[in-house]
C-alpha cells in the first residue's frame, strides 16, 4: 500500500518555490473557463505555476508528468437563516459598515493532490514537507497573473517618473514608520493611509462619492505644506514598482526611482513588507469591470434571458465591449464554429500547444470557442436569496466568461488593443484576421478568415478606348451613407423644424422627439457601385492627363460580407459628426446586387455589419428583443 507522505516525498523534485519573476495562474483554468468556484475547482501545477480544471489537469498530467498540485476550491458559505440583519453605518454598498449587496460568500479551501489517482493530503499541515510548504504559501500570497497583467494593462500608458522625485526634500524630524498598525494621525482610519514622503505624516486618503475612502486628511495635508509626494501604505512591497506612489501638484499616480532610498529615511524596510491594499489602479480597475452595464443599456425595454450553447455572454474586462462584440459575431459564423470547436477539442489543442499554453493563440481561440458555444458556462448566476440557505437563479443575468487570457495573446503585439482604452471594434477585427491568417500561413486550406475575403475590382475607362483594371483582395467592404436617400424625408424636415424651435428658446429636444433618418442599405450599396468621374486621371494611352470614368465590382464573393458603414462625415473646418441613421437592410436585395457583379457567387448565406462597438455589443449580451 502506497503511504501518501512518501508518494509526496519522491515526487519533491516536481516542485518549485516561485521566483518573484514568475507569472502564478491561480485564478482561471488555461484552457477552460473553469474557477475555484467550478465544481472540481481548479488544481496548479507546483512545477509550472499554471492551473487546470477537473476536465483538464488530467491532461497536463499525460502531457508534462507533472503529479503534484495544489488544489483550490471555493464554497459558498451557508447564511444562517436567524442572522439579524446589520444597521448600516455608512453610506456605501458591499463594505464592512455599509449597506449589503447581497452578492455571495465563499469560503476557500486547500489541498495537495497527486496524480494520476487523485491522492489528497490536506494543508495546510506541518507533517507537509518543508518545500511543499513554501511553494504554497508563495503561491497562495502572489497576486495572480491574470490579474497581475490586467492590472498592467490598465496602467501601462499613465505613470511617468514624478518632476518632484528626483530632488524631493525629505525633513528629518524623528519619525519612524512601524512595518504594520498604522493609523492616520488625524482620524481613527487604519486602511487606505497615505505617508507623505517628506515630513513622515501618515493619513487617510479622499472620502469617495459613496462615503468610502478616507476623510480627504492626506490632501488637506499637501495644501497646507505643498509637500507633493505621498505612497500608499500597504502597497508597498519588495517589488517597488507595484507601490502607489501619488504626486499631488501632478495630480497622478506617479514613479519615483529613489522610493527606497525615501523610504529608508522614515526606516521602512519595503523588502520585508506584504501587500495588504489595492493600488488606485486595482480600484479603478474593479470599479470598471464590475460596472453594472444595465444601468445604461436597454432602458425601458422588457429583455428574454437567453441560456445554452451559443448563447454565453463575455464578461466586460474594461473597456473590452469592442473584443466581446466582435469576437461574438466571430463565432457565428460557419467556418470559425467548424475550425475551433467542431473539428478541434480542447485536448487536441493542447496537446500541440506550446509548454505555455497561454501564450498560444490558436489554444486559447479554441478555448474562447468551446467556452463561447458548448453552453457549459451559459446558466443563470447564483443570487443570494434572503429567505432560504440555497442559491437562487437570478433571472436576469448571466455570469459569462472572461476572455483575459485570449486578449492577452491576440493584443500582444499591438500598443492599442494591449491596453485598457476604448477601441474601435473595426480595427480590432481587422487585427484578429490579420493574426489569424498568420497562424495558418503554412495551412490556408484550414484558416476561417477565407469566409471574410473577397476580391475587388477598379475599372479605369479613359477616351482613348483603353481600360485599365486594379484588383486587390479584402475583408470589409466600406459603404457612404446617401442622406438624400432617406425615405422619411418629410418627418425629417419636421423634426429639424422642431429642433430649430427649441434651441432658440434654449430647450433640449426630448429622447421620444428625435427622427433619425432612414437610408435603405440598397442605397448604400448603389452608391458603391455607381460609376465615378476621376479627374486629372493620367492615361498612359494618351499619356497625359485626362476624366476617367471608374467603377468597382467584386471579383470574388465572402461566405460572409463585413459591412463598415461610414458614419462620421467631415463637416466644415474638417470637423468630423457622426451621421445618427436608422439602417434598413433587406437580405433579399443583395441577390439583385451581386447579379449586376462580375461575381463568382450569386447567393449569399450571412452578412453582419461592423457599424459600431456600441451596436454589436447589444447581440454579445444575448437578450431577445
Amino acid at each position: 500500500m502506497i503511504i501518501p507522505m512518501d508518494l509526496l516525498r519522491s515526487n519533491l523534485s516536481r516542485v518549485r518555490i516561485p521566483e518573484p519573476t514568475n507569472r502564478i495562474f491561480k485564478q482561471e483554468c488555461c484552457i477552460s473557463f473553469d474557477t475555484p468556484k467550478s465544481e472540481g475547482g481548479l488544481f496548479v501545477d507546483l512545477y509550472t505555476f499554471l492551473a487546470y480544471g477537473k476536465d483538464c489537469v488530467g491532461w497536463n498530467y499525460e502531457k508534462t508528468g507533472d503529479p503534484v498540485y495544489l488544489h483550490i476550491k471555493q464554497t459558498r458559505k451557508l447564511v444562517p437563516e436567524d442572522r439579524p440583519s446589520k444597521k448600516p453605518t455608512l453610506l456605501a454598498i458591499g463594505i464592512e459598515g455599509g449597506f449589503d449587496n447581497n452578492e455571495l460568500e465563499y469560503e476557500e479551501t486547500y489541498s495537495i493532490v497527486i496524480l494520476p489517482d487523485y491522492i489528497t493530503l490536506p494543508f495546510p499541515s506541518v507533517e507537509l514537507p518543508e518545500k511543499v510548504r513554501l511553494a504554497v504559501d508563495s503561491i497562495l500570497m502572489a497576486e495572480g497573473a491574470e490579474r497581475k497583467e490586467q492590472v498592467a494593462a490598465w496602467t501601462a500608458d499613465t505613470k511617468q517618473v514624478s518632476a518632484y522625485a528626483m530632488n524631493l526634500q525629505q525633513i528629518d524630524n524623528g519619525v519612524i514608520i512601524p512595518p504594520s498598525g498604522w493609523k492616520c494621525v488625524k482620524c481613527e482610519k487604519r486602511d487606505n493611509l497615505w505617508l507623505n514622503l517628506t515630513d513622515g505624516m501618515t493619513l487617510c486618503g479622499r472620502k469617495n462619492w459613496d462615503g468610502t475612502g478616507g476623510n480627504n486628511h492626506a490632501i488637506e495635508h499637501y495644501k497646507e505644506t505643498g509637500y507633493p509626494l505621498a505612497v500608499k501604505l500597504g502597497t508597498i512591497t519588495a517589488d517597488l514598482e507595484v507601490a502607489d506612489v501619488f504626486s499631488y501638484p501632478e495630480d497622478d499616480a506617479v514613479l519615483d526611482p529613489l522610493l527606497a532610498q525615501h523610504l529608508a529615511f522614515f526606516g521602512i524596510d519595503f523588502s520585508s513588507l506584504k501587500k495588504t491594499e489595492m493600488t488606485t489602479a486595482e480600484r479603478e480597475l474593479d470599479q470598471n469591470t464590475n460596472f453594472d452595464w444595465n444601468r445604461i443599456q436597454e432602458s425601458g425595454q422588457v429583455v428574454e434571458p437567453l441560456f445554452g450553447p451559443g448563447y454565453t455572454g463575455l464578461v466586460n474586462l474594461g473597456n473590452s465591449c469592442y473584443l466581446a462584440a466582435t469576437m461574438q459575431v466571430v463565432f457565428s459564423t460557419r467556418s470559425f464554429c467548424s475550425r475551433y470547436y467542431t473539428n478541434q477539442n480542447l485536448k487536441l489543442a493542447f496537446g500541440t500547444a506550446p509548454a505555455d499554453p497561454t501564450v498560444d493563440l490558436n489554444m486559447q481561440l479554441t478555448k474562447l470557442a468551446h467556452g463561447l458555444l458548448s453552453g457549459k458556462y451559459s446558466v443563470p448566476a447564483l443570487k443570494k436569496d434572503d429567505t432560504a440557505n440555497a442559491a437562487t437563479a437570478a433571472e436576469t443575468k448571466q455570469e459569462g466568461i472572461p476572455p483575459r487570457m485570449f486578449k492577452s495573446v491576440i493584443a500582444a503585439s499591438h500598443p492599442e488593443f494591449s491596453s485598457m482604452r476604448q477601441q474601435d471594434a473595426l480595427e480590432f477585427f481587422l487585427h484578429f484576421v490579420d493574426q489569424v491568417e498568420r497562424v495558418h500561413a503554412g495551412k490556408p486550406e484550414v484558416d476561417p478568415t477565407k469566409s471574410f475575403k473577397f476580391g475587388i475590382e477598379d475599372r479605369f475607362s479613359c477616351s482613348s478606348g483603353k481600360v485599365a483594371y486594379n484588383r486587390r483582395l479584402d475583408y470589409i467592404l466600406s459603404l457612404n451613407i446617401p442622406l438624400h436617400e432617406a425615405t422619411n424625408k418629410e418627418e425629417l424636415a419636421a423634426f429639424n423644424k422642431l429642433k430649430a424651435q427649441k434651441t432658440s428658446e434654449g430647450k433640449d429636444v426630448s429622447a421620444d422627439e428625435i427622427v433619425r433618418a432612414r437610408v435603405p442599405l440598397e442605397a448604400c450599396l448603389a452608391t458603391f457601385s455607381a460609376p465615378e468621374e476621376i479627374h486629372d486621371f493620367y492615361s498612359s494611352a494618351l499619356k497625359a492627363k485626362t476624366t476617367a470614368i471608374k467603377s468597382t465590382g467584386f471579383t470574388s464573393f465572402p461566405d460572409y460580407l463585413v459591412l463598415h458603414m461610414r458614419k462620421f462625415v467631415m463637416e466644415a473646418g474638417w470637423v468630423p459628426k457622426k451621421l445618427g441613421i436608422f439602417l434598413v437592410a433587406l437580405l433579399l436585395l443583395f441577390h439583385t446586387f451581386v447579379s449586376h457583379q462580375r461575381s463568382l457567387c450569386l447567393t449569399i448565406s450571412l452578412v453582419h455589419q461592423i457599424c459600431s462597438s456600441r451596436c454589436l455589443y447589444r447581440c454579445s449580451r444575448y437578450h431577445r428583443y
